[in-house]
């Protein structure tokens, strides 16, 4: 059997740990010939004719004996891109129209595996990535699986995705690291932490790192009340410096965005750009520095900060791609070669259409489209009851100290 390999979308701690657990697994068989396909989807996106013309360019065989320990790796080796076949389907949006389109460009793609000699494929990815491969196995049966990787953790097949927690340690270590210099200057830091629209990054770094003011796309906030007001009262009670963690995805109730802003409108999030697979680009809003920009402008709080003689600076800083940065941590490379390791031995024992999945301590097998739909923060977690407690503990712990 020859088996293709891609990784598509964002890098992530642990893609070269899942390839290197395929690997391991497809050389037990002996008979397996593992491929790797470079830059995602992209030798995919060619027209069925250039196929040939194209492949020395993005296939590669993988051989185990020359990557040794790879998992310890961080990045992909075989490279990735945000290509989506799909893309003309997001401009569509009649159903009918679209689930036409879908199966047709389904068909051209097992047509186009089958051209690349591939018999199966495993496809590592989050959920775009993985949409494609929901798409390949639902119109047309390809012997395609799974594996989910995104560092924002918002795949809902599964408990966590691989690169999360290297991730969420990188912005962890950031947010520390960032408390020095806004101690050392009494500043305001509003720190833009990656993760689309789901929250799981800034709220996992945050309460790591002991963030003052955590703020996520699934609780829209109100400015007054959740920055103002606290940063306000943490003044008071004797705090010279304050962090917020702010996700890219955050906005304000519509409530406050027509009240408390001036620097953002509806309009401005409303027409955001969207990439290739019709999401909104968030990080083009960068909501930090609209948010930092919203509280130099509040006059009453600068007051407030002259009262108790406390430097009033604020600072917008986006962390961005330094999250996927580095070597994945211990719990990544584990969890990516048990994910590829599963994988694979799905394709041997004759498994399609499904993805590995992390539930409690064992990796099991769910159905792609289910595991790749999106995953959120649910506003009940008790990790958003924590936020709330440690945001009203900051500055209630010192009121006894300036009695």
């Amino acid at each position: 059997m020859k088996v293709g390999i891609l990784t598509g979308g964002g890098d992530a701690p642990g893609l070269n740990a899942t390839i290197y657990g395929v690997l391991l697994r497809a050389y037990q068989e002996k008979d397996i010939e593992v491929i790797g396909i470079k830059q995602g989807w992209k030798i995919f996106t060619y027209p069925i004719e250039e196929i040939p013309n194209v492949k020395k360019h993005y296939m590669e065989k993988l051989d185990i004996g020359e990557l040794d320990d790879l998992h310890t790796r961080g990045g992909t080796i075989l490279y990735t891109s945000r290509s989506n076949p799909f893309e003309t389907v997001t401009k569509i949006n009649d159903p009918k129209e679209k689930e036409t389109l879908q199966k047709k460009i389904a068909l051209d793609l097992k047509a186009k595996m089958q051209l690349l000699e591939l018999d199966a494929m495993v496809i590592i990815g989050g959920d775009d990535t993985c949409g494609v491969g929901a798409a390949m196995f639902k119109y047309t049966k390809a012997k395609v699986v799974a594996c989910p990787k995104t560092i924002d953790n918002d795949l809902a097949g599964t408990d966590y995705t691989f690169g999360f927690f290297s991730s969420a340690q990188l912005a962890s270590n950031s947010l520390d690291s960032i408390t020095t210099t806004a101690h050392s200057h009494q500043r305001i830091f509003v720190v833009e932490i990656m993760g689309r629209d789901a929250g799981w990054l800034t709220l996992f770094s945050g309460l790591s790192s002991g963030a003052d003011i955590i703020l996520l796309p699934e609780t829209p906030f109100d400015f007054q009340r959740d920055v103002i007001d606290v940063l306000r009262e943490r003044v008071k009670a004797g705090y010279s410096y304050h962090i917020i963690a702010c996700a890219e995805g955050a906005y304000p109730s519509m409530e406050s965005l027509e009240r408390d802003f001036t620097v953002v409108s509806a309009e401005d999030i409303h027409n955001l750009p969207l990439d290739s697979f019709g999401h909104p680009a968030l990080h083009a809003l960068k909501i930090a520095d609209k948010i930092a920009k919203q509280i130099r402008k509040t006059k009453d709080l600068q007051d407030t900060f002259e009262q108790y003689h406390v430097n009033f600076e604020v600072r917008s800083v986006v962390l961005g791609h330094t999250m996927r940065a580095g070597t994945p941590n211990v719990y990544d490379r584990i969890t990516g070669l048990r994910y590829g390791f599963h994988a694979m031995s799905m394709l041997a024992e004759g498994i399609y259409g499904k993805m590995s999945s992390l539930q409690g301590t064992q990796i099991r097998a769910v159905d792609i489209e289910v595991g790749s739909k999106k995953k959120f923060v649910s506003p009940d977690s008790d990790l958003v009851k924590i936020r709330d407690a440690m945001v009203d503990v900051k500055y209630k712990s010192k009121e006894k100290y300036f009695l």
